[in-house]
């Protein structure tokens, strides 16, 4: 029969759960940061991460579809959130011209005032980070990286813009390359999210 990791009889003897109960705990971190963003600006932390999504990503991906899929979300859920921002004036919609029908979403100057400083919530995560070796900090993002992957090919998380998931990326005698830049990549240059990204096809 299988033990849950919040178990601490299972925590005591499976390294496994520990780190998946360290997982959670640094995924409350974040919950609760974005929450105390979110009520200074009168907002919900979905709104605060759309605006952030909006602020860092070129035009063509900032899409009610796109943003669904980006947070695993029902378009309903975030065209309600988009609808509020509109009425905020945080952001502004720019029509399709070739479809009436479909829209981008940009910040608007109000927006980028309030994007400065929220873009900023995770910092305080960051400075613990900064102290750890650099052999630890690639430990944690070849972890972290394959992690993820694992959970996109099981369906868990969707849309995933790494290194991992692209078919620039080729990996040979655990050496790291991208073929779009013809370079060989250490573990610290690894990306999580890149603009140039090109989903390996199925």
């Amino acid at each position: 029969m299988k033990q849950s990791s919040f178990d601490l009889n299972e925590q005591n003897q499976s390294i496994e759960s520990r780190i998946i109960v360290a997982l959670e705990r640094v995924s409350e971190a974040f919950r609760v940061l974005l929450w105390s963003e979110s009520k200074e600006n009168s907002l919900s932390p979905i709104q605060i991460q759309i605006l952030i999504f909006l602020q860092f990503h070129p035009n063509e991906m900032c899409t009610v579809g796109n943003l669904a899929k980006e947070f695993n979300m029902t378009k309903a859920t975030i065209s309600d959130s988009v609808k509020m921002l509109l009425s905020k004036k945080l952001i502004g919609k720019e029509t399709n011209p070739n479809d009436t029908r479909s829209f981008t979403i940009y910040v608007t100057e109000i927006g980028h005032k309030i994007v400065k400083k929220s873009s900023l919530f995770a910092n305080s995560l960051k400075k613990p980070i900064d102290t750890l070796s650099i052999e630890q900090k690639n430990a944690m993002l070849n972890g972290l990286l394959t992690l993820i992957y694992d959970l996109n090919k099981a369906g868990v998380i969707t849309i995933q813009r790494m290194c991992f998931t692209c078919a620039n990326y080729r990996l040979h005698k655990s050496e790291h390359y991208c073929t779009l830049l013809n370079m060989m990549l250490e573990t610290d240059e690894l990306r999580v999210d890149c603009s140039d990204h090109s989903l390996i096809k199925s």
